[in-house]
């Protein structure tokens, strides 16, 4: 009978190696099963070394092979890919805690899905898990069952998974995975506050002003035309203004979604993305902001890996494809390729002109004292309290600027109306 040597999960998410004898590797996993064992790794013992061989091969062409269900495409299958259904991060950060408090109570891993998908709010999501039960169900491990819907799980997770399966540490790899996606959505919801409440002042202060110069200020100066008296040049250039924006507001508005199409298509190309990417950081009042925020996720994400068991150059190779920054992603693919030529990670990093100075001395303390993921650690905090201030900063600074430029503008249209008011008034 022939003899197989396996991995496989035991009930409370630990690792376990061992051999048994079974007629074929299905009866195998089935005894194992049985068991109350989830396979991760089999092989029949005689053919251990072909195995691996096959197995590095998977792997390489893995790296070169698009993921299923991923197709390359234009401007299209981005529009497509916005109305697929995901999860969010929040939620997300919820499920991933949840999941590891049933696996540290000993709850095997296929119950502990079950569990989680009878209490799953969001239809989409609870197809998912059943899914991934039932691919565990069948033998499949944890990771490569996530990895088949990417709009889902991202390969941070399914990398940081695989890395928990296989050093016996699944519930804390998952502890982590759901520290880190908190700190994550934290850090979004900040820059998005300080985004969206400036965006709402002006959107509302430019609704008004459009009801006045369409609506309110056409009746006045018909008014002040009808008495045939000459305006002052403030009123006429009021009525030049309300007359265009009455007139050709629809070609303004035209022109403004065209704008956006054709900004849209030049960020869905690589050089487009490059380009407006580097020009976020380097904004004036906003690239402060969307700077402090690159550096700390990319900090964040390469402790959380490095301490999941993840190689440096493997966390570096995630880490790019996460940091949602195309500039910031040429820059760890560069430092990347670097250390493959035998350099260390600070020197690349103090080199590049994204990292300020003090990140890549600190990274290279880390380093030399062998307490890289401390010192990341560090860095993300220190730069996620910056965010905190600048976000303060900025609240505080725009705030009074937006409401005197709509002062401004409201006091042109109503000195604009009463000048020819009162001279009237003076004349009668």
């Amino acid at each position: 009978m022939p003899i197989f040597e396996y991995k496989a999960l035991t009930s409370n998410g630990r690792t376990k190696k061992g051999i048994v004898d079974a007629d074929t590797a299905r009866d195998a996993r089935s005894k194992l099963r049985n068991d109350h064992m989830h396979v991760t790794e089999m092989w029949e013992v005689a053919d251990r070394k072909q195995t691996k061989k096959d197995k590095s091969v998977s792997k390489r062409t893995r790296k070169t092979t698009p993921a299923k269900g991923k197709k390359p495409g234009g401007i299209l299958s981005k529009e497509i890919e916005i109305f697929q259904p995901t999860i969010s991060t929040r939620d997300l950060a919820t499920f991933t805690r949840q999941f590891a408090t049933l696996l540290r109570s000993g709850i095997q891993l296929a119950d502990a899905l079950n569990a989680l998908v009878e209490q799953c709010g969001d239809s989409h999501f609870e197809r998912v898990l059943r899914n991934v039960k039932e691919e565990i169900t069948s033998g499949n491990n944890l990771a490569e069952a996530m990895a088949k819907h990417p709009r889902f799980f991202s390969d941070l997770y399914v990398n940081m998974i695989r890395a928990g399966e296989a050093s016996g540490h699944l519930d804390i790899v998952l502890t982590r995975i759901a520290d880190y996606l908190q700190k994550e959505a934290s850090v979004k919801g900040k820059v998005l506050a300080a985004i969206t409440y400036p965006a709402i002042m002006v959107v509302v202060g430019l609704a008004v002003v459009i009801f006045l110069m369409t609506y309110v200020v056409p009746k006045i100066t018909r008014i002040l035309k009808d008495r045939g008296q000459p305006l002052p040049w403030i009123t006429e250039l009021l009525m030049g203004i309300s007359d265009f924006t009455k007139d050709y507001w629809f070609y303004v508005l035209f022109a403004f979604v065209i704008g956006l199409i054709f900004l849209k298509g030049m960020i869905g190309t690589d050089a487009g993305r490059l380009k407006f990417d580097s020009l976020k950081l380097r904004l004036p009042i906003f690239g402060n902001l969307f700077s402090k925020q690159a550096i700390s996720r990319f900090a964040m994400t390469f402790s959380t890996l490095l301490k999941s068991g993840l190689p440096a150059l493997d966390s570096l190779r995630i880490v790019a494809l996460v940091v949602n920054n195309a500039k910031l992603t040429q820059v760890i693919n560069d430092i990347h390729a670097r250390i493959i030529e035998g350099a260390d990670i600070a020197t690349p990093i103090r080199k590049s002109k994204v990292f300020p100075p003090m990140v890549g001395y600190m990274v290279a303390v880390g380093e030399q004292s062998g307490q890289l993921e401390e010192i990341l650690d560090r860095i993300a905090e220190s730069y996620e309290e910056e965010l905190d201030l600048s976000i303060q900063r900025l609240t505080a600074m725009i705030e009074p600027i937006i409401i005197i430029l709509l002062a401004v503008v409201v006091g042109f249209i109503i000195a604009a109306v009463l000048l020819p008011l009162l001279d009237f008034s003076a004349m009668g």
